[in-house]
Parts: C-alpha cells; sequence; structure tokens
C-alpha cells in the first residue's frame, strides 16, 4: 500500500482555482518520487497536468525558483523539460500558500527506460546537452556548491557507521563502514591528483538516473526532477549517470545482488555524452573513481541515520556497495580500455 504524504480534496480545489487550466474533469494521484512531495495527475478540458507539492522552509522558495529558472533556460533551447504552467496571475510558475509551495506542469506521456542501447545512448547525449546549454547560466540565487567528490559529510556519516555508536550486534556494519571509508579515501585521492578542484563548475542535474526521464523510440522526450540541481563539475553528473545506468540489482535483497556492473550501459551513456561534449584524458581518468565515491555518498547517508536504505537492510546494502566498488577496482584495466577508446 502507498504511503506518504497526500493532498486533501479541499486543498486541491483551492490550488488548482490560481491556474487557468479550464473545467476539471479527473484528479488521479501519482505514486513515485519522495513521499514527502506528493504529486497528482489533472485532466481537464485543457489537457492533463501535474501538480506537485512541497513543504516550504527558509530557502525552498529559492531553490524551487533557480529550478524553474533553469528548465526554462533549457525549454528556449528545445531541450526536454515538461513545460511550467503559470498562475491565474501571471506572477510567476511558484504558487504558495499556507507552509506549502506549489508547481504545475504539463504533463508529458512517455515509456519509461528500455534499457536498449540506443536509449542508453541518448541518455548520454541529452545529459551533454544539458550541460552545454547551461555552460553559462547565471541566477540571482544558486544552489548548494557541493559533490560527492571528497566530501566532508561523508566521511562524517561513514565514521558513524564505523563507530561503536551502533548497537554491538551490528558488527558486521561497523567493518563494512571502516572498509568503505578506505575506499571512499583512496578514490578521492585519485581524483585529487588530477587536479579536479580547478576544473570549471556550473549547474548540474544532479539526479540523473532512468526514473526521471520518459522516452518515446529511445529518444528522451521529458527530463524529470529538478530537486536536485547544484553547483559541481559537470564529470560527476557524468560519472552518476554511468553508473545509475550500469548498476545491476535484483530486489528485494540486495545480498543477492551480482558484484559487476553492466559494462555496455556504462560505455553506452559516456560515448552518447561525448557525441556532443568531449573531454580530456584526466576528465576521463577520474570517472571510475567518481564512480566509487558516488556510490558510497548515495548509501551512507540514510544508512547512518536509520539503519536502511529505503526499504533495506543496511548491513546487507552496504556489503553490496563494498562489492561493486571492489569490482571497478578489480576490473580497473578493462574498464579504463573501455572508456577510453
Amino acid at each position: 500500500m502507498a504511503t506518504g504524504a497526500r493532498f486533501t480534496s479541499e486543498e486541491v480545489a483551492e490550488v488548482l482555482s490560481r491556474y487557468d487550466i479550464g473545467k476539471i474533469r479527473k484528479v488521479m494521484r501519482l505514486v513515485g518520487g519522495s513521499k514527502h512531495a506528493p504529486k497528482i495527475v489533472v485532466t481537464t478540458t485543457q489537457g492533463r497536468f501535474l501538480l506537485k507539492r512541497r513543504l516550504r522552509d527558509k530557502d525552498d522558495v529559492y531553490r524551487v525558483a533557480f529550478a524553474h529558472a533553469v528548465q526554462s533556460h533549457l525549454a528556449k533551447r528545445y531541450f526536454p523539460v515538461a513545460p511550467l504552467v503559470a498562475t491565474r496571475d501571471e506572477f510567476g510558475t511558484i504558487l504558495q500558500l499556507s507552509n506549502n509551495v506549489y508547481e504545475l506542469f504539463k504533463f508529458v506521456g512517455g515509456a519509461r527506460y528500455s534499457g536498449s542501447a540506443e536509449a542508453t545512448i541518448d541518455t548520454g547525449r541529452q545529459l551533454a546537452k544539458f550541460h552545454q546549454y547551461l555552460t553559462d547560466f547565471k541566477f540571482e540565487w544558486e544552489p548548494v556548491k557541493a559533490s560527492c567528490h571528497n566530501s566532508t559529510m561523508v566521511r562524517r556519516h561513514l565514521k558513524t557507521i564505523a563507530s561503536d555508536i551502533l548497537q554491538s550486534s551490528e558488527r558486521k556494519i561497523h567493518r563494512c563502514g571502516e572498509e568503505l571509508m578506505s575506499l571512499y579515501n583512496s578514490a578521492s585521492v585519485q581524483v585529487n591528483q588530477l587536479n579536479f578542484d580547478s576544473w570549471p563548475k556550473q549547474v548540474v542535474h544532479g539526479d540523473w538516473h532512468p526514473g526521471n526521464m520518459l522516452f518515446n523510440k529511445d529518444k528522451i522526450v521529458a527530463v524529470l526532477d529538478f530537486d536536485s540541481i547544484k553547483i559541481a563539475q559537470p564529470v560527476t553528473d557524468l560519472a552518476n549517470a554511468m553508473l545509475q545506468f550500469s548498476l545491476v540489482g535484483y530486489r528485494p535483497n540486495p545480498a543477492e545482488w551480482p558484484d559487476y556492473l553492466d559494462q555496455a550501459k556504462l560505455v553506452q551513456v559516456l560515448e552518447g555524452y561525448r557525441e556532443v561534449i568531449k573531454l580530456d584524458k584526466d576528465h576521463l581518468e577520474s570517472l571510475l573513481d567518481l564512480m566509487i565515491e558516488t556510490m558510497i555518498a548515495e548509501a551512507v547517508l540514510p544508512i547512518a541515520a536509520t539503519g536502511f536504505f529505503v526499504n533495506l537492510k543496511g548491513t546487507d546494502f552496504l556489503n553490496m556497495i563494498v562489492r561493486k566498488a571492489h569490482w571497478i577496482n578489480d576490473n580497473r584495466k578493462i574498464l579504463t580500455a573501455a572508456i577510453e577508446s
């Protein structure tokens, strides 16, 4: 059964009255994404729309405004994003009511990622266009400048996992945290030696994975979810994309997931990217270590806080990360040759 935040009927009526979208015919809940950001699909006499709600904090309005500016910038260059809908008063595309912030998009239909080579290559191609179109993007407010590389926060969470703060019955997770710290530090050193901090930063998507895009005939028709955009080196976005599309896992038990990554998909994402943006030797050399850092960073924060990754047991999930990180290192020569070819 789906759980999480929901809209009330009164709330929907109040929010939709602020938009000029015709007569409402149908409202349907959309399950997926953050359980704290409910979504509904609204069908009206003017078409279909997607309404999203998020809690407002002191910075959230600025984050949403930044994301909307990025999406508008991309739309003007015919990049595939869901069109934003302005409020009836045309003051903008952000609606603030009580303690909530609302966004309304024109609904984009499409298929989920098929796993085909053509679709995988296009994910890399569109990521490169995303970076290319935003190279010189400026806005009055910028999100955090951060990445998974050489992160103090990641190390702090790894230390929590490796410490005796957790119950003694979880000694396995302690040892796993120590091993992940060693893997993370080694990868960070390798990337630092390539003079990573001197590489230019710009807007990156921050969450480029199969669930955040829709396709038609193996071509992306919409990139979704701009909640994680930030300022970082674009190569971190590419490394994350290569990781997300090459991960091989089978729910529900990560202990049964294989060690290996899908090398073909890893290379296909990079192939599509390099059709648009050329990468120098140092950037190519950084990718495997950035993938290791990203894989570790995305796992440790929720596990350090709750002992679980979504609904997966933390010990099993972290052990899987250890195995996959070692697989990258053990196959570094073959993967590097494939990346550089």
